[in-house]
């Protein structure tokens, strides 16, 4: 099997301006702009993978469907694990589910960060503080200096049955078992040692995605991508998107297919090739957001008409 990569996880946010300063004041992250990936991306309709993600809640105000995606993380998505932030501006807030547990990096310099802006950190353990970005997503940092390139060491989601959940990521899905404890009921699964791992953790019962369910994205060669179509349809596991050639103007055209694993996590896996040239780095990502929160009327405007945004 070709190598496959870890690339990012999708969250829903009803605060921009405060996720924006979580994600680039506090972890201190980047956001770097490119149409697809790691980008900065604004408009009201948008290409088709990216209409596919977005949410459309009819709630009667200009701002119905219009949204913006954000790609922030330590470094371009070649070999670094990233966050992708939906914005959807008429949504104020999502309710969490027991789905998504929580993102562990290692950065002495994000607990300092957080103590210096009164953010709230616990000490879970020694050295390591649970914080929670706006819309109550928790990090895990890892309170000493980074010694790998990437700081994104796992992401934690919630399962039902850990053992069904093991065999389909790594059956199905390739992945190595870094590790297994049965008494704390958690595995730790991955494509490569220096790599975003993910961990499935037992949680005592069904797992509830909320209105803030997220997608992690992987990538593979493009030739693997009918391979995993035709296993998934052979195992008569769920599809949630068939594999789908995706054009993107000035870019190249990437290959996309949605899957859903046991519990109904949303994974999706990319071409590699053509993925590596639309997640390219651009230097104004970061204006382009600030650009895009200046213009950002949709607070203004609500409060005007006596109306809260909806909830998700």
């Amino acid at each position: 099997m070709a190598a496959r990569r870890a690339l990012h996880f999708v969250f829903k946010v009803g605060d921009r301006g405060r996720s924006a300063r979580f994600y680039r004041e506090l972890l201190g992250m980047r956001v770097s702009a490119c149409i697809f990936s790691l980008e900065h991306y604004t408009c009201n309709s948008g290409c088709l993978f990216l209409i596919h993600m977005s949410i459309k809640y009819g709630c009667s105000s200009p701002y119905d469907g219009k949204w913006s995606k954000t790609m922030v993380g330590y470094g371009p998505e070649d070999n670094h694990f990233v966050a992708e932030l939906t914005y959807n501006y008429g949504i104020g807030e999502y309710r969490l589910g027991n789905d998504f547990l929580g993102i562990t990096l290692v950065s002495g310099q994000a607990v300092s960060n957080a103590k210096k802006m009164g953010w709230p950190l616990k000490e879970v353990t020694t050295g390591v503080f649970e914080t929670e970005a706006p819309g109550g997503y928790k990090f895990y940092l890892e309170d000493k200096e980074q010694v790998k390139q990437d700081p994104v060491l796992k992401v934690t989601l919630g399962v039902s049955d850990l053992q069904k959940s093991v065999d389909y990521w790594s059956n199905l899905l390739g992945m190595k078992i870094y590790e297994k404890d049965e008494k704390k009921q958690r595995a730790l699964l991955g494509y490569a040692d220096e790599q975003c791992k993910l961990e499935l953790k037992a949680v005592g019962g069904a797992v509830d995605h909320g209105t803030a369910f997220g997608r992690i994205a992987f990538s593979c060669a493009k030739d693997e991508l009918p391979k995993i179509e035709a296993l998934m349809k052979k195992e008569n596991q769920k599809i949630l998107t068939p594999l789908v050639s995706l054009d993107t103007p000035g870019k190249a055209t990437v290959q996309v297919i949605i899957l859903a694993d046991p519990d109904g996590h949303e994974i999706c896996f990319v071409g590699d090739e053509a993925f590596r040239d639309l997640s390219k780095v651009d230097p104004n990502g970061d204006k382009l957001l600030d650009d895009a929160m200046a213009a950002d009327d949709s607070d203004k405007w609500f409060a005007e008409k006596k109306r809260k945004k909806a909830s998700a």
